[in-house]
């Protein structure tokens, strides 16, 4: 089986930082891309920045210049450093991972639970 598991999240001021981490476990023989998507209330699930396995990056144009994405490959984990953050960066922030596992030859798709992720005053 295969998890990935977020944490990180909660009530941050406008302007504030938070870092976001996923370490992905179980039966995993690679990691392709890695990233963090989010979902506001009564919007639909977007792509914030993703990473893949050579370490290129693309990030959403909303967050360019104040999120970072970055990964550890031997730790499986991934981090969203978010700064100068913005009320309308209020979200459920999951983790994604394209992953190959033992014993196959194919790449699927796993999400994390999410975290919540709030920026007010």
């Amino acid at each position: 089986q295969v998890q990935l598991v977020e944490s990180g999240g909660g009530l941050v001021q406008p302007g504030g930082s938070l870092r976001l981490s996923c370490v992905a476990s179980g039966s995993i023989y690679s990691i392709n891309a890695m990233a963090w998507y989010r979902q506001a209330p009564g919007k639909q699930r977007e792509l914030v920045a993703v990473i893949r396995n050579i370490g290129s990056t693309s990030y959403a144009d909303s967050v360019k210049g104040r999120f970072t994405i970055s990964r550890d490959n031997a730790k499986k984990t991934v981090s969203l450093q978010m700064n100068s953050l913005k009320p309308e960066d209020t979200a459920v922030y999951y983790c994604n991972a394209d992953l190959i596992r033992y014993g196959t030859n194919w790449s699927n798709n796993y999400w994390g639970q999410g975290t919540q992720v709030t920026v007010s005053s």
